[in-house]
Protein backbone atom coordinates (compact mmCIF):
# COMPACT_ATOMS: atom_id res chain seq x y z
CA UNK A 1 0.00 0.00 0.00
CA UNK A 2 1.43 3.40 -0.96
CA UNK A 3 1.93 6.40 1.30
CA UNK A 4 -0.87 8.83 1.90
CA UNK A 5 1.22 11.90 1.02
CA UNK A 6 4.21 12.38 -1.24
CA UNK A 7 7.55 11.87 0.39
CA UNK A 8 9.55 9.17 2.06
CA UNK A 9 7.51 6.96 4.35
CA UNK A 10 8.56 6.63 7.96
CA UNK A 11 7.60 3.03 8.35
CA UNK A 12 4.49 1.02 8.85
CA UNK A 13 1.60 2.27 10.98
CA UNK A 14 -0.57 0.16 13.27
CA UNK A 15 -3.63 0.18 11.01
CA UNK A 16 -1.66 -0.83 7.93
CA UNK A 17 0.08 1.21 5.24
CA UNK A 18 2.71 3.85 5.91
CA UNK A 19 2.82 7.25 7.58
CA UNK A 20 3.80 10.30 5.52
CA UNK A 21 6.06 13.03 6.89
CA UNK A 22 3.10 15.44 7.17
CA UNK A 23 1.25 13.16 9.58
CA UNK A 24 2.33 13.41 13.24
CA UNK A 25 3.87 10.26 14.68
CA UNK A 26 1.45 7.99 16.50
CA UNK A 27 -1.55 8.98 14.32
CA UNK A 28 -3.54 6.02 13.05
CA UNK A 29 -5.00 6.47 9.60
CA UNK A 30 -7.89 4.37 8.24
CA UNK A 31 -6.89 1.76 5.69
CA UNK A 32 -7.28 2.70 2.08
CA UNK A 33 -9.94 0.93 0.02
CA UNK A 34 -8.79 -0.75 -3.15
CA UNK A 35 -10.90 -2.46 -5.79
CA UNK A 36 -9.84 -5.48 -7.80
CA UNK A 37 -9.20 -4.78 -11.45
CA UNK A 38 -12.29 -5.27 -13.62
CA UNK A 39 -11.80 -7.98 -16.23
CA UNK A 40 -11.78 -6.80 -19.77
CA UNK A 41 -14.99 -7.27 -21.71
CA UNK A 42 -14.58 -10.02 -24.26
CA UNK A 43 -16.96 -10.70 -27.07
CA UNK A 44 -20.43 -9.21 -26.86
CA UNK A 45 -21.24 -6.66 -24.12
CA UNK A 46 -22.94 -7.94 -20.99
CA UNK A 47 -26.73 -8.02 -21.31
CA UNK A 48 -28.71 -6.35 -18.50
CA UNK A 49 -30.63 -8.62 -16.19
CA UNK A 50 -34.33 -9.03 -16.92
CA UNK A 51 -36.36 -7.64 -14.04
CA UNK A 52 -39.78 -8.36 -15.52
CA UNK A 53 -41.94 -10.81 -13.58
CA UNK A 54 -43.75 -12.09 -16.68
CA UNK A 55 -41.80 -14.49 -18.86
CA UNK A 56 -42.83 -16.55 -21.85
CA UNK A 57 -42.20 -19.73 -19.90
CA UNK A 58 -44.61 -18.63 -17.15
CA UNK A 59 -47.32 -17.71 -19.64
CA UNK A 60 -47.03 -21.05 -21.40
CA UNK A 61 -47.17 -22.88 -18.06
CA UNK A 62 -50.37 -21.04 -17.10
CA UNK A 63 -52.03 -21.73 -20.44
CA UNK A 64 -50.99 -25.38 -20.44
CA UNK A 65 -52.19 -25.94 -16.88
CA UNK A 66 -55.53 -24.27 -17.61
CA UNK A 67 -56.13 -26.27 -20.81
CA UNK A 68 -55.18 -29.52 -19.09
CA UNK A 69 -57.47 -28.76 -16.13
CA UNK A 70 -60.43 -27.96 -18.39
CA UNK A 71 -59.89 -31.12 -20.43
CA UNK A 72 -59.56 -33.34 -17.36
CA UNK A 73 -62.63 -31.87 -15.68
CA UNK A 74 -64.70 -32.21 -18.87
CA UNK A 75 -63.72 -35.85 -19.13
CA UNK A 76 -64.61 -36.43 -15.46
CA UNK A 77 -67.96 -34.68 -15.77
CA UNK A 78 -69.04 -36.31 -19.04
CA UNK A 79 -67.36 -39.71 -19.38
CA UNK A 80 -66.12 -41.15 -16.08
CA UNK A 81 -68.27 -39.96 -13.17
CA UNK A 82 -71.93 -38.88 -13.03
CA UNK A 83 -71.09 -35.41 -11.73
CA UNK A 84 -73.24 -32.36 -12.39
CA UNK A 85 -73.43 -28.72 -11.38
CA UNK A 86 -71.45 -25.69 -12.48
CA UNK A 87 -70.10 -24.97 -9.00
CA UNK A 88 -68.43 -28.36 -8.65
CA UNK A 89 -67.06 -28.05 -12.20
CA UNK A 90 -65.39 -24.74 -11.35
CA UNK A 91 -63.95 -25.98 -8.05
CA UNK A 92 -62.49 -29.17 -9.56
CA UNK A 93 -61.09 -27.23 -12.52
CA UNK A 94 -59.34 -24.78 -10.19
CA UNK A 95 -57.83 -27.57 -8.05
CA UNK A 96 -56.55 -29.40 -11.13
CA UNK A 97 -55.21 -26.14 -12.57
CA UNK A 98 -53.15 -25.48 -9.45
CA UNK A 99 -51.87 -29.08 -9.47
CA UNK A 100 -50.87 -29.05 -13.15
CA UNK A 101 -49.24 -25.64 -12.83
CA UNK A 102 -47.14 -26.86 -9.89
CA UNK A 103 -46.01 -29.89 -11.86
CA UNK A 104 -45.07 -27.81 -14.91
CA UNK A 105 -42.99 -25.22 -13.09
CA UNK A 106 -41.24 -27.89 -10.99
CA UNK A 107 -39.46 -29.10 -14.14
CA UNK A 108 -37.52 -25.83 -14.54
CA UNK A 109 -37.45 -24.14 -11.13
CA UNK A 110 -36.03 -24.93 -7.72
CA UNK A 111 -38.11 -25.62 -4.63
CA UNK A 112 -38.26 -22.03 -3.21
CA UNK A 113 -39.29 -20.69 -6.62
CA UNK A 114 -41.97 -23.36 -6.95
CA UNK A 115 -43.45 -22.42 -3.57
CA UNK A 116 -43.36 -18.74 -4.49
CA UNK A 117 -45.07 -19.27 -7.86
CA UNK A 118 -47.63 -21.62 -6.29
CA UNK A 119 -48.64 -19.11 -3.61
CA UNK A 120 -48.76 -16.33 -6.19
CA UNK A 121 -51.04 -18.25 -8.57
CA UNK A 122 -53.36 -19.31 -5.72
CA UNK A 123 -53.74 -15.75 -4.40
CA UNK A 124 -54.15 -14.18 -7.83
CA UNK A 125 -56.61 -16.81 -9.04
CA UNK A 126 -58.76 -16.36 -5.93
CA UNK A 127 -58.71 -12.58 -6.48
CA UNK A 128 -59.75 -13.12 -10.10
CA UNK A 129 -62.55 -15.41 -8.88
CA UNK A 130 -63.84 -12.69 -6.57
CA UNK A 131 -63.79 -10.15 -9.42
CA UNK A 132 -65.54 -12.66 -11.68
CA UNK A 133 -68.26 -13.25 -9.10
CA UNK A 134 -68.76 -9.50 -8.63
CA UNK A 135 -68.90 -8.95 -12.37
CA UNK A 136 -71.39 -11.78 -12.76
CA UNK A 137 -73.69 -10.27 -10.11
CA UNK A 138 -73.57 -6.83 -11.74
CA UNK A 139 -74.07 -8.21 -15.24
CA UNK A 140 -76.99 -10.43 -14.18
CA UNK A 141 -78.69 -7.53 -12.38
CA UNK A 142 -78.49 -5.21 -15.38
CA UNK A 143 -79.39 -8.00 -17.80
CA UNK A 144 -82.57 -8.92 -15.93
CA UNK A 145 -83.50 -5.29 -15.33
CA UNK A 146 -82.81 -4.05 -18.87
CA UNK A 147 -86.48 -4.34 -20.01
CA UNK A 148 -87.36 -1.73 -17.37
CA UNK A 149 -84.13 0.30 -17.51
CA UNK A 150 -84.51 1.14 -21.21
CA UNK A 151 -87.69 3.16 -20.57
CA UNK A 152 -87.28 6.84 -19.62
CA UNK A 153 -90.41 6.81 -17.47
CA UNK A 154 -88.70 4.32 -15.16
CA UNK A 155 -86.58 7.21 -13.84
CA UNK A 156 -89.08 10.08 -14.04
CA UNK A 157 -92.31 8.59 -12.63
CA UNK A 158 -93.35 7.11 -9.33
CA UNK A 159 -95.22 3.86 -8.81
CA UNK A 160 -98.80 5.12 -9.03
CA UNK A 161 -99.14 4.09 -12.70
CA UNK A 162 -97.24 0.82 -12.36
CA UNK A 163 -99.21 -2.18 -13.55
CA UNK A 164 -98.64 -5.68 -14.86
CA UNK A 165 -101.46 -5.41 -17.43
CA UNK A 166 -101.59 -3.91 -20.89
CA UNK A 167 -99.59 -4.36 -24.08
CA UNK A 168 -96.53 -2.59 -22.66
CA UNK A 169 -96.85 -2.32 -18.87
CA UNK A 170 -93.24 -1.13 -18.41
CA UNK A 171 -94.03 2.07 -20.33
CA UNK A 172 -95.81 3.46 -17.22
CA UNK A 173 -94.58 3.83 -13.68
CA UNK A 174 -91.07 4.05 -12.30
CA UNK A 175 -88.79 4.24 -9.28
CA UNK A 176 -88.53 7.98 -8.74
CA UNK A 177 -90.35 7.77 -5.41
CA UNK A 178 -87.97 5.03 -4.24
CA UNK A 179 -84.89 7.03 -5.28
CA UNK A 180 -86.09 10.10 -3.39
CA UNK A 181 -87.01 8.04 -0.33
CA UNK A 182 -83.62 6.28 -0.34
CA UNK A 183 -81.72 9.57 -0.51
CA UNK A 184 -83.80 11.15 2.28
CA UNK A 185 -83.45 8.17 4.59
CA UNK A 186 -79.73 7.86 3.85
CA UNK A 187 -79.18 11.58 4.52
CA UNK A 188 -80.94 11.30 7.89
CA UNK A 189 -78.97 8.20 8.88
CA UNK A 190 -75.58 9.62 7.83
CA UNK A 191 -76.35 12.95 9.46
CA UNK A 192 -76.64 11.06 12.75
CA UNK A 193 -74.07 8.28 12.26
CA UNK A 194 -71.13 10.25 10.81
CA UNK A 195 -70.57 12.77 13.66
CA UNK A 196 -71.32 10.23 16.38
CA UNK A 197 -69.17 7.54 14.76
CA UNK A 198 -66.17 9.81 14.11
CA UNK A 199 -66.33 11.36 17.59
CA UNK A 200 -66.54 7.91 19.18
CA UNK A 201 -63.54 6.77 17.12
CA UNK A 202 -61.52 9.82 18.22
CA UNK A 203 -62.50 9.12 21.83
CA UNK A 204 -61.41 5.49 21.58
CA UNK A 205 -58.05 6.53 20.12
CA UNK A 206 -57.20 9.64 22.12
CA UNK A 207 -58.67 8.74 25.54
CA UNK A 208 -57.58 5.16 26.29
CA UNK A 209 -58.75 3.50 29.47
CA UNK A 210 -61.26 1.02 30.88
CA UNK A 211 -64.25 3.00 29.62
CA UNK A 212 -62.78 3.19 26.10
CA UNK A 213 -62.23 -0.57 26.11
CA UNK A 214 -65.86 -1.07 27.17
CA UNK A 215 -67.10 1.21 24.38
CA UNK A 216 -64.93 -0.64 21.84
CA UNK A 217 -66.41 -3.95 22.97
CA UNK A 218 -69.95 -2.58 22.56
CA UNK A 219 -69.12 -1.25 19.09
CA UNK A 220 -67.70 -4.62 18.04
CA UNK A 221 -70.83 -6.35 19.30
CA UNK A 222 -73.09 -3.90 17.44
CA UNK A 223 -71.17 -4.57 14.22
CA UNK A 224 -72.42 -8.17 14.24
CA UNK A 225 -75.94 -7.25 15.35
CA UNK A 226 -78.75 -8.37 12.98
CA UNK A 227 -80.18 -5.39 11.13
CA UNK A 228 -83.76 -6.35 11.88
CA UNK A 229 -83.09 -5.63 15.56
CA UNK A 230 -82.46 -1.97 14.75
CA UNK A 231 -85.84 -1.79 13.01
CA UNK A 232 -87.56 -3.56 15.90
CA UNK A 233 -85.95 -1.19 18.41
CA UNK A 234 -87.14 1.92 16.54
CA UNK A 235 -90.56 0.37 15.99
CA UNK A 236 -90.94 -0.45 19.70
CA UNK A 237 -89.70 2.92 20.97
CA UNK A 238 -90.36 5.67 18.44
CA UNK A 239 -93.50 4.24 16.82
CA UNK A 240 -95.20 2.39 19.68
CA UNK A 241 -94.20 4.43 22.74
CA UNK A 242 -94.17 7.94 21.25
CA UNK A 243 -97.06 7.26 18.89
CA UNK A 244 -95.30 8.34 15.71
CA UNK A 245 -96.55 6.72 12.52
CA UNK A 246 -94.31 4.90 10.06
CA UNK A 247 -92.27 7.53 8.24
CA UNK A 248 -88.90 8.30 6.70
CA UNK A 249 -87.51 9.72 9.95
CA UNK A 250 -88.05 6.41 11.76
CA UNK A 251 -86.35 4.57 8.90
CA UNK A 252 -83.44 7.01 9.04
CA UNK A 253 -83.02 6.38 12.77
CA UNK A 254 -83.00 2.62 12.21
CA UNK A 255 -80.43 2.94 9.42
CA UNK A 256 -78.31 5.21 11.64
CA UNK A 257 -78.15 2.45 14.25
CA UNK A 258 -77.04 0.08 11.50
CA UNK A 259 -74.34 2.37 10.04
CA UNK A 260 -73.00 3.78 13.33
CA UNK A 261 -70.89 0.78 14.46
CA UNK A 262 -69.48 0.30 10.94
CA UNK A 263 -68.29 3.92 10.72
CA UNK A 264 -66.96 3.92 14.29
CA UNK A 265 -65.07 0.64 13.94
CA UNK A 266 -63.51 1.49 10.59
CA UNK A 267 -62.56 5.02 11.71
CA UNK A 268 -61.04 3.63 14.92
CA UNK A 269 -58.82 1.28 12.92
CA UNK A 270 -57.73 4.11 10.63
CA UNK A 271 -56.96 6.50 13.49
CA UNK A 272 -54.89 3.87 15.29
CA UNK A 273 -52.69 3.60 12.18
CA UNK A 274 -51.69 7.27 12.39
CA UNK A 275 -47.89 7.58 12.81
CA UNK A 276 -47.07 8.42 16.42
CA UNK A 277 -44.28 10.75 15.37
CA UNK A 278 -46.76 13.26 13.94
CA UNK A 279 -48.73 13.66 17.16
CA UNK A 280 -45.57 13.67 19.27
CA UNK A 281 -44.12 16.45 17.12
CA UNK A 282 -47.33 18.45 17.49
CA UNK A 283 -47.27 18.09 21.27
CA UNK A 284 -43.57 19.00 21.32
CA UNK A 285 -44.34 22.27 19.50
CA UNK A 286 -46.83 23.20 22.22
CA UNK A 287 -50.13 22.30 20.56
CA UNK A 288 -52.92 20.92 22.72
CA UNK A 289 -54.80 17.70 22.20
CA UNK A 290 -57.73 19.33 20.42
CA UNK A 291 -55.54 21.23 17.94
CA UNK A 292 -53.42 18.12 17.36
CA UNK A 293 -56.49 16.05 16.52
CA UNK A 294 -58.03 18.83 14.43
CA UNK A 295 -55.00 19.89 12.38
CA UNK A 296 -52.70 16.82 12.43
CA UNK A 297 -54.51 13.54 13.04
CA UNK A 298 -57.74 14.02 11.09
CA UNK A 299 -56.15 15.56 7.94
CA UNK A 300 -53.60 12.74 7.86
CA UNK A 301 -56.24 10.01 7.75
CA UNK A 302 -58.83 11.90 5.68
CA UNK A 303 -58.98 9.28 2.93
CA UNK A 304 -59.36 6.47 5.49
CA UNK A 305 -62.22 8.30 7.19
CA UNK A 306 -63.89 8.75 3.80
CA UNK A 307 -63.63 4.99 3.31
CA UNK A 308 -65.24 4.43 6.72
CA UNK A 309 -68.14 6.70 5.74
CA UNK A 310 -68.52 4.83 2.43
CA UNK A 311 -68.70 1.49 4.25
CA UNK A 312 -71.37 2.82 6.61
CA UNK A 313 -73.39 4.32 3.78
CA UNK A 314 -73.20 1.10 1.74
CA UNK A 315 -74.38 -0.87 4.77
CA UNK A 316 -77.32 1.47 5.38
CA UNK A 317 -78.43 2.04 1.80
CA UNK A 318 -79.03 -1.65 1.09
CA UNK A 319 -81.10 -2.56 4.15
CA UNK A 320 -84.66 -3.84 3.72
CA UNK A 321 -85.94 -5.20 7.04
CA UNK A 322 -85.45 -2.01 9.14
CA UNK A 323 -87.09 0.10 6.42
CA UNK A 324 -90.02 -2.29 6.08
CA UNK A 325 -90.74 -2.10 9.83
CA UNK A 326 -90.29 1.67 10.21
CA UNK A 327 -91.17 3.31 6.87
CA UNK A 328 -93.80 1.04 5.37
CA UNK A 329 -94.57 0.51 1.69
CA UNK A 330 -96.09 3.02 -0.72
CA UNK A 331 -96.27 3.72 -4.45
CA UNK A 332 -96.63 7.50 -4.06
CA UNK A 333 -94.03 10.22 -3.92
CA UNK A 334 -93.40 11.53 -0.41
CA UNK A 335 -90.92 14.33 0.29
CA UNK A 336 -91.87 14.70 3.95
CA UNK A 337 -89.90 12.31 6.22
CA UNK A 338 -92.11 13.22 9.21
CA UNK A 339 -95.45 12.14 7.77
CA UNK A 340 -96.51 9.13 5.76
CA UNK A 341 -94.86 5.99 4.46
CA UNK A 342 -91.75 6.28 2.32
CA UNK A 343 -90.43 3.77 -0.21
CA UNK A 344 -86.77 2.89 -0.78
CA UNK A 345 -84.96 1.09 -3.58
CA UNK A 346 -84.08 -2.15 -1.73
CA UNK A 347 -87.61 -2.38 -0.31
CA UNK A 348 -89.10 -1.85 -3.77
CA UNK A 349 -86.84 -4.56 -5.20
CA UNK A 350 -88.02 -6.98 -2.50
CA UNK A 351 -91.72 -6.18 -2.82
CA UNK A 352 -91.67 -6.25 -6.64
CA UNK A 353 -89.85 -9.57 -6.80
CA UNK A 354 -92.39 -11.05 -4.41
CA UNK A 355 -95.02 -10.63 -7.13
CA UNK A 356 -95.53 -13.52 -9.58
CA UNK A 357 -95.52 -11.42 -12.79
CA UNK A 358 -92.37 -11.17 -14.92
CA UNK A 359 -92.99 -7.44 -15.34
CA UNK A 360 -92.64 -6.91 -11.61
CA UNK A 361 -89.46 -9.00 -11.63
CA UNK A 362 -88.03 -6.69 -14.29
CA UNK A 363 -88.91 -3.68 -12.12
CA UNK A 364 -87.25 -5.35 -9.14
CA UNK A 365 -83.99 -5.93 -11.00
CA UNK A 366 -84.22 -2.41 -12.44
CA UNK A 367 -84.51 -0.96 -8.93
CA UNK A 368 -81.49 -3.05 -7.87
CA UNK A 369 -79.50 -1.74 -10.85
CA UNK A 370 -80.40 1.85 -9.99
CA UNK A 371 -79.30 1.15 -6.42
CA UNK A 372 -75.91 -0.08 -7.69
CA UNK A 373 -75.45 3.09 -9.72
CA UNK A 374 -76.49 5.23 -6.75
CA UNK A 375 -73.93 3.52 -4.51
CA UNK A 376 -71.25 4.08 -7.16
CA UNK A 377 -72.13 7.79 -7.40
CA UNK A 378 -72.00 8.20 -3.62
CA UNK A 379 -68.66 6.37 -3.56
CA UNK A 380 -67.18 8.73 -6.16
CA UNK A 381 -68.47 11.80 -4.30
CA UNK A 382 -67.07 10.60 -0.98
CA UNK A 383 -63.68 9.79 -2.51
CA UNK A 384 -63.66 13.19 -4.21
CA UNK A 385 -64.34 14.99 -0.95
CA UNK A 386 -62.15 12.97 1.41
CA UNK A 387 -59.69 11.26 -0.90
CA UNK A 388 -57.04 14.01 -0.79
CA UNK A 389 -53.94 13.19 1.17
CA UNK A 390 -52.37 15.42 3.84
CA UNK A 391 -50.99 18.62 2.36
CA UNK A 392 -52.92 18.33 -0.91
CA UNK A 393 -54.93 21.51 -1.51
CA UNK A 394 -58.00 22.02 -3.64
CA UNK A 395 -57.88 24.63 -6.44
CA UNK A 396 -59.84 27.05 -4.25
CA UNK A 397 -57.44 26.60 -1.35
CA UNK A 398 -54.47 27.12 -3.67
CA UNK A 399 -55.97 30.38 -4.95
CA UNK A 400 -56.58 31.60 -1.39
CA UNK A 401 -53.03 30.68 -0.37
CA UNK A 402 -51.64 32.54 -3.40
CA UNK A 403 -53.71 35.64 -2.64
CA UNK A 404 -52.55 35.66 0.98
CA UNK A 405 -48.90 35.24 -0.10
CA UNK A 406 -49.11 38.17 -2.53
CA UNK A 407 -50.77 40.32 0.14
CA UNK A 408 -48.01 39.49 2.64
CA UNK A 409 -45.30 40.20 0.05
CA UNK A 410 -46.79 43.62 -0.72
CA UNK A 411 -46.96 44.41 3.00
CA UNK A 412 -43.29 43.49 3.48
CA UNK A 413 -42.25 45.70 0.57
CA UNK A 414 -44.18 48.68 1.99
CA UNK A 415 -42.53 48.17 5.37
CA UNK A 416 -39.01 48.06 3.84
CA UNK A 417 -39.62 51.24 1.86
CA UNK A 418 -40.91 53.00 4.98
CA UNK A 419 -37.89 51.88 7.00
CA UNK A 420 -35.45 53.09 4.31
CA UNK A 421 -37.08 56.52 3.96
CA UNK A 422 -37.09 57.11 7.73
CA UNK A 423 -40.60 58.56 7.70
CA UNK A 424 -43.30 57.97 10.31
CA UNK A 425 -44.48 54.38 10.52
CA UNK A 426 -47.41 53.66 8.29
CA UNK A 427 -50.27 51.30 8.94
CA UNK A 428 -48.40 48.47 7.22
CA UNK A 429 -45.36 49.08 9.39
CA UNK A 430 -47.49 49.11 12.52
CA UNK A 431 -49.10 45.85 11.46
CA UNK A 432 -45.66 44.37 10.83
CA UNK A 433 -44.43 45.46 14.24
Amino acid sequence: MTAVDSGTSRGPRPGGGTISPSVPPGTTLPPRTTLPPRPAQRGRPRQPRQLSLIRLRDVLSLIGALVAALATTSMLWQEISPFSGILGYIVVTWVLFVFYYTVLISFDENQPTVRDRLSAVVVQSLGALVLLALGAVIWYTFFKGWPALRHLNFYTQDGRLSSALGPNPLAAGGVLHAIVGTLIELAISLGIAIPLGLLAAVFLTEVPGPYARFVRTVVDAMTAMPDVLAGLFIYATVIQIFGIRQCGLAAGLALAITALPIICRAADVVLRLTPGGLTEASYALGAGQWRTVRFVTLPTVRSGLATAVILGAARAIGETAPVLLTAGVTDFMNYNPLNGSMMSLPLMAWTSYSEPENVEHARAFGAAAVLLVLVLVLFVIARRIGGRGPGQLTPGQQRRRGTASRRDAARYIRYERTAQSGSAPTRAAREWQ
